[in-house]
């Protein structure tokens, strides 16, 4: 599908910034597998985290080949045949090697996927502590090899089709956040935090 294929990299933030969710497939153990995870986009790289006893962050860590498949739903096409219904959507690729993040890159980019799930999320918390710090891994991936895909065109019914009765168009989707639910042990004299606030407002 080279005619849905777009070179522009600013659509590509766009899109790694509009995603929480990514696929890291990784080949461990001799098998090629997918894991769903968060990802950040920190300027021109992408930031995975998790526990350094994942093996498959070992192998990310330890320099194997690696990609990262981001998506975005933004509507359904809805065609005057099932032939033609589809998606608008907009997807991408990255291709390469992640690298350890260590110290002090280590922490900002910690900061940086906290604050990506929930903006300014990190400066209402304590900072991690040291045992923490150490039982956490955080990966980084240059944004240098990549393929993005758009599709957000109308559906393309065949003339018979369009000169029938059935309904065409799209149905936009929409994603939203409902409101805090504060955990069983939260004290009463507890707030809902900015942070928290701002996604459901």
């Amino acid at each position: 599908m080279a005619d849905k294929a777009v070179t522009d990299l600013a659509a590509l933030h766009a899109l790694l910034d509009d995603v929480l969710l990514g696929h890291v497939s990784v080949v461990v153990d001799g098998y090629p597998v997918a894991f769903p995870t968060a990802v950040a986009r920190d300027g021109d790289r992408l930031l995975v985290h998790g526990s350094t006893g994942s093996s498959w962050l070992r192998a990310l860590g330890a320099g194997a080949k690696a990609s990262v498949t981001v998506t975005a739903m933004d509507a359904v096409v809805v065609a005057r045949a099932s032939f033609e219904s589809s998606f608008h959507y907009r997807s991408a690729v990255v291709f390469g090697r992640f690298t350890p993040l260590r110290d002090d890159d280590k922490e900002r980019a910690l900061d940086v996927l906290v604050d990506r799930i929930l903006p300014g999320r990190s400066t209402e918390l304590r900072r991690p502590t040291k045992r923490e710090l150490a039982a956490t891994q955080i990966l980084a991936m240059t944004i240098a090899d990549w393929s993005l895909k758009v599709s957000e065109r109308w559906p393309d019914d065949l003339p018979e089709d369009v000169a029938g009765q059935a309904w065409a168009g799209i149905v936009p989707l929409c994603s939203g956040y409902g409101d805090p639910v504060p955990a069983p042990d939260l004290r009463d004299d507890i707030p809902v935090p900015p942070s928290v606030r701002a996604l459901s407002d």
